[in-house]
């Protein structure tokens, strides 16, 4: 399986899994946080919802600067809305790495702010780590959840809230 093959696969996974995490938030609990430092729900499903589009900038930009591109945050506060961008932002990111090259791939991406480095990472590592954080703030808005009392989908199986007598004795 070629890498671009194996990303596309891996992006339709997560996609199905986020979407199921995204569904699942009560409309009057957007701005809520577990703690003064958290994101609200809001910014961390806004969050979420942006990020595939990482995968289209990846192979569209060779950089990200945040000292010439400031981060404008979506203020979606509804799930309806939160779901319509998560899907917008797939479908932009998915088509992109349709149509990349390996080539491509290998090519450098920075992101900096200013002067300051960040990351200096090929685009393919631009665009796993792009999954990776899916992965980690999909887990965060999991725990802020179950502190709502929220019941959780499963992600890569069953969850505590589902039925796991196949993992029972």
């Amino acid at each position: 399986m070629d890498i671009i093959k194996a990303l596309l696969k891996e992006m339709e996974q997560e996609a199905e899994t986020t979407r199921k995490m995204l569904s699942i938030i009560p409309n009057d609990k957007y701005s809520w946080q577990p703690h003064p430092k958290s994101m609200t729900i809001e910014q961390l499903s806004n969050h979420i919802a942006e990020l595939p589009s990482w995968v289209s900038m990846t192979l569209t930009t060779d950089e990200l600067d945040f000292a010439k591109i400031p981060y404008t945050p979506a203020g979606i506060s509804n799930t309806a809305g939160v779901l319509e961008l998560f899907e917008k932002s797939f479908v932009g990111g998915k088509a992109e790495l349709e149509k990349a090259t390996e080539a491509e791939l290998e090519k450098p991406w920075v992101l900096r702010n200013g002067d300051y480095i960040i990351s200096t990472s090929t685009k393919a590592e631009t665009i796993r780590m792009a999954f990776c954080q899916t992965v980690h703030h999909r887990a965060q808005l999991g725990v802020f959840l179950r502190l709502l009392d929220v019941a959780i989908p499963g992600s890569y199986g069953p969850s505590a809230d589902e039925d796991s007598s196949a993992f029972k004795a």
